[in-house]
């Protein structure tokens, strides 16, 4: 036997990249889609964006909000997008910063990226390159970015703290960390903070808003800014709970209005 020290498993880690990658699977199999976080996925992209890009990265499209859209991404930036999935956040940056500029996915998943790289191939995108890694620990150099953009993403990590004091060290002093993310206002039950199907579908590890602005304060950023962009209503919340198989009518009552996709905003000092 090696002496090597066995690496331990993270188990939400690994039901991640389990579900998304059955995800990708489905696209590339020709079967469709299906959103990780769903209601929260739907209806977030505007037609006129989505219409040149492949079928494949729509289809594979997790996200709680469209980043490039609220990122004001400008020519020649170097953009890097956190757990990139099929790659339509990457391919539509690219278009914005042009020629000039260059937008990284960063994905855990073999399936994501292959997935990722087909539909750049697709689109004809030169100025993307997607990498395999961790969000945790980003295989960029330090001060390498102007913009760190993800879409629903890091709630799904158990390290938040990690990942954001990542996103401050690869960002150029005055870059810009332009993310949509899942983010709860008060107190989310017990029962539904357990549930791992939860935690892949975006609530359960969501970031309690006031946390996530003293946690990326904490790592050094400054002008943090949290908008909300849309509210999960009952409705919406019941729909996710019953897929859990949790007692969704009380549970909705509960965390019903609590749950928001945002727009969290913050910038490294110059």
């Amino acid at each position: 036997m090696s002496g090597e020290p066995i690496r331990p498993i993270d188990p939400i880690k690994e039901t991640v990249k389990a579900k998304y990658g059955q995800a990708a699977i489905r696209v590339l199999g020709g079967a469709g889609g299906t959103c990780g976080c769903d209601p929260v996925s739907s209806s977030l992209y505007d037609a006129a964006e989505t219409t040149a890009l492949p079928e494949g990265a729509v289809l594979a499209s997790l996200g709680c909000g469209n980043p490039t859209a609220l990122a004001e991404l400008h020519e020649g930036e170097v953009v890097l997008d956190l757990g990139s999935g099929g790659g339509i956040d990457v391919l539509l940056s690219a278009k914005r910063v042009g020629l000039t500029g260059k937008a990284y996915g960063l994905d855990m998943t073999d399936e994501m990226l292959a997935l990722a790289r087909e539909n750049q191939r697709k689109a004809g995108v030169a100025n993307v390159e997607f990498l395999k890694g961790e969000i945790e620990s980003i295989p960029l150099p330090d001060a390498s970015v102007d913009v760190i953009i993800s879409n629903c993403v890091i709630n799904l990590s158990a390290d938040k703290r990690r990942v954001l004091g990542e996103a401050f060290r690869v960002l150029k002093p005055g870059g810009r960390f332009a993310v949509s993310d899942v983010v709860v206002r008060g107190e989310i039950p017990a029962a539904v903070r357990r549930s791992m199907e939860l935690w892949v579908g975006c609530i359960a590890g969501a970031l309690e808003e006031e946390e996530y602005r003293g946690l990326l304060a904490g790592v050094g950023f400054v002008d943090v800014g949290i908008e909300p962009t849309r509210i999960y209503e009952f409705a919406d919340a019941r729909a996710v709970l019953s897929g859990a198989g949790l007692d969704a009518d009380v549970l909705a009552r509960e965390v019903g209005g609590r749950i928001m996709g945002a727009f969290v905003r913050a910038r490294k000092p110059v």
